[in-house]
């Protein structure tokens, strides 16, 4: 003791030192790498800036985690695969935008939403839709049962029961946390809702459009013309330069800029696949058991899903050939009882199939019934004795001439059916769903039985009083019992392709070595274009967020180390190309298109003066070696014409008033040659008061179209004008 006691006075204060020394390195070295790294480091810890606004990464994280919580509720999952989630993201983001940029709108127009509006869209008698639609366990509990309509009533008296009671009816705080994401959601888009409504709103068709719409779809003509197509001047006769082509990009600026940056990579991927070896592996494991499936007997259940690869996989259901979907149905229908078919490949694994049963079942059948119940959900209701004398007083009715419905209604305790009258109709395949007494009696019986059926299991016990009203589809049913070894890489395939994937990556660190081993192992080279910095997948790839990232931290030119994309493969990639904010660049890909045009454009100009001043369309077919073709029905209204196609700018030309009938036009550019045309007769029909009323009707439908064209156009309209900047190493 008096050791440890000089030690304590000796070097307690050192130690203490040192002690502290090392928390303080600890928080040091902690906020480097955490959140406060950025700012240590002079940089910004923020995941994008919406004009000027920065987002930080809790922000974003909590939308994603709201986007998650909304999804998994209204699509009755939680497990969202790596596509979901990606698309999810990207949702994420371009949805923080739209709604920064709104919210400045807004604040300009004194556009808000008042507490008691908030409470209007939770509480109210005409709530927000996600309040509504809002579901537990993929049921909407706020619909009163006895109105079938909305109920704010039970939206107050859930949240009392969440207050009071919380360990009874929310053990696991899964419904808390839903109500409170919906509930901040739909307060928080309500200004969003205003804005939209605000504009898809404010469509308006005059009724003078209307008529001009209705006048123009009246008017027709009838045109000759010759067409001279592009391929009369050689390509060899019209040389386009790279300055004319950035010309015609400047001319055209709108369908040639790009409002995000943009990257392109060349990757090879090596896909994780199964080798020979483990496909051997698992018909060797199916071949181990085939002789104990032979022999056995009775209690398939435990057998198969002991030895199946899939959980849970046995079914007691029957099979006919229009439930059993499979490609070897036809083989396993016409085998014995007893007979054992594979091992064969199916859907992700090799299978072993033994026909367990056969009978002649119907694919479905229709029936009533009455249910007393002795026991629900393992707590009793009414004893065996009470329960089968108010199933004989339901009888007695029923035989006294009482209507089914009635009975039902007075007696039986099966709510659900109530509203048919007791009526169900269940197919094969939903057999096994149903207690197994009522199914064997409604499948196995046939139409006209009657009869009393005694159930008992886990979820309920009692009487069924049961009409088999109709059975149809009866045909040749088999029960089967299959286990299944799911066709899956092993560690050491896995190993074996991460191998060849690093060693590739390793060898060719530079493009000429990259595509040299390409080209020589005959490797297949992708491409993935068009990337945005606030992208979460790559086509082709799917989500790929990594690899993103990696394309804007580096030049073009770089080769990546591995990455690897789930389950799926390794990917190797390098940086093609790069593409900034504006007018796009003039690559490789884009210049035979682009100079295609500028050729079209220049050889319509030679065309134009090679037949101007003929005066008729005969001189001109005569001399281009073409023949004058004929449009009886040429309508202004559409840009089609009958053997034309779709020519626009001949219509529109045809239709020109100053445009003299059986005059020659002037050459006219369009989709795939040039044009001279001569109108015969235009015929103009008036639009009378006769027609208003359907024009009124017309009206309102453009309308309900430009809502809802708004609608979806606005968002995307306004985000691009928002000036928006990401730090993609942060999301």
């Amino acid at each position: 003791m008096s050791v440890i006691q000089t030690i304590r006075n000796k070097y307690g204060k050192i130690a203490g030192g040192i002690i502290a020394v090392a928390l303080v390195g600890f928080i040091i070295s902690d906020a480097f790498n955490g959140s406060f790294g950025n700012f240590f480091r002079g940089r910004d810890s923020n995941v994008m800036k919406v004009d000027g606004i920065k987002i930080e990464p809790r922000e974003y994280q909590d939308r994603v985690k709201e986007y998650e919580t909304l999804y998994a509720m209204f699509n009755k999952t939680r497990n969202l695969d790596e596509a979901t989630r990606a698309q999810m993201s990207e949702q994420v983001i371009q949805m923080i935008v739209y709604e920064n940029v709104v919210g400045e709108q807004c604040d300009k127009l004194g556009i808000t939403t008042s507490e008691e509006e908030k409470k209007e869209m939770i509480y109210g008698a005409n709530p927000d839709p996600l309040i509504r639609q809002f579901q537990i366990d993929g049921q909407q509990i706020f619909i009163n049962p006895q109105t079938n309509q909305f109920d704010p009533q039970i939206v107050k008296w859930m949240e009392k029961q969440l207050d009071e009671e919380p360990q009874k009816t929310d053990p696991t705080g899964k419904i808390r946390e839903q109500w409170e994401t919906v509930k901040a959601y739909v307060k928080r888009m309500s200004r969003v809702n205003k804005f939209n409504s605000l504009y898809a709103g404010s469509s308006y068709v005059p009724m003078y459009m209307m008529k001009r719409m209705a006048a123009d779809q009246n008017s027709m003509a009838s045109i000759k013309y010759v067409k001279i197509p592009f391929s009369t001047v050689p390509d060899a006769e019209v040389k386009v330069s790279e300055e004319e082509v950035k010309a015609y990009m400047q001319k055209h600026a709108a369908q040639y800029t790009n409002d995000q940056p943009t990257r392109t990579i060349e990757y090879v991927s090596f896909d994780i696949l199964p080798s020979s070896a483990d496909t051997a592996r698992a018909i060797e494991a199916l071949e181990a058991i085939k002789a104990d499936l032979t022999n056995t007997t009775k209690d398939y259940k435990t057998f198969v899903n002991n030895k199946s690869d899939e959980v849970n996989s046995y079914s007691e259901a029957f099979l006919n050939k229009r439930t059993f979907m499979s490609r070897y149905a036809d083989t396993i229908m016409g085998m014995a009882v007893g007979s054992i078919y594979g091992p064969y490949y199916e859907n992700g694994g090799y299978r072993l199939t033994k026909v367990t049963d056969r009978k002649t079942l119907p694919d479905s059948v229709k029936m009533r019934h009455i249910l007393v119940m002795t026991k629900s959900q393992g707590k009793e209701i009414m004893s065996d004795t009470l329960a089968k004398m108010k199933l004989d007083s339901a009888m007695t009715a029923i035989k006294a001439g009482g209507k089914f419905d009635s009975v039902v209604n007075v007696f039986s305790m099966d709510e659900q059916s109530k509203k048919n009258g007791g009526e169900y109709t269940f197919t094969l395949q939903q057999r096994v769903t149903v207690s197994k007494e009522l199914g064997d009696y409604i499948f196995d019986g046939k139409a006209g039985d009657k009869g009393i059926v005694k159930v008992s299991n886990d979820n309920y016990s009692g009487y069924h009083y049961v009409e088999v009203i109709e059975q149809k589809g009866i045909a040749p049913s088999i029960q089967l019992a299959t286990v299944t070894k799911l066709l899956a890489p092993s560690d050491s395939t896995v190993n074996a392709i991460y191998g060849k994937a690093n060693e590739f990556a390793g060898k060719n660190q530079t493009v000429a070595e990259f595509d040299a081993t390409v080209k020589k192992l005959n490797l297949d080279r992708r491409i993935g274009e068009n990337v945005k910095v606030n992208s979460f997948s790559i086509g082709g790839l799917g989500a790929a967020r990594e690899i993103v990232k990696w394309m804007y931290d580096h030049k073009v030119g770089d080769i990546s180390a591995v990455f690897q994309l789930g389950d799926q493969r390794y990917v190797v990639a390098k940086l093609a190309g790069t593409q900034e904010a504006g007018i796009m660049p003039l690559t490789a890909a884009n210049r035979p298109m682009l100079e295609q045009k500028v050729r079209e454009e220049k050889k319509a100009e030679v065309l134009a003066k090679k037949f101007a001043g003929q005066s008729s369309l005969d001189a001109i077919a005569q001399a281009a070696n073409v023949t004058v073709q004929a449009a009886d029905t040429v309508m202004m209204g559409g840009g089609f014409v009958a053997n034309l196609g779709y020519e626009p700018k001949v219509v529109g030309y045809v239709f020109n008033k100053t445009f003299q009938p059986n005059t020659v036009s002037p050459a006219i550019k369009g989709q795939g040659g040039v044009y001279f045309v001569t109108v015969g007769n235009r015929v103009m029909n008036p639009i009378g008061q006769e027609m208003m009323p359907m024009l009124a009707q017309q009206r309102g439908m453009q309308e309900n179209q430009m809502r809802n064209q708004i609608s979806q156009s606005l968002q995307q309209t306004l985000t691009k004008k928002a000036k928006v900047e990401y730090n993609h190493a942060n999301f």
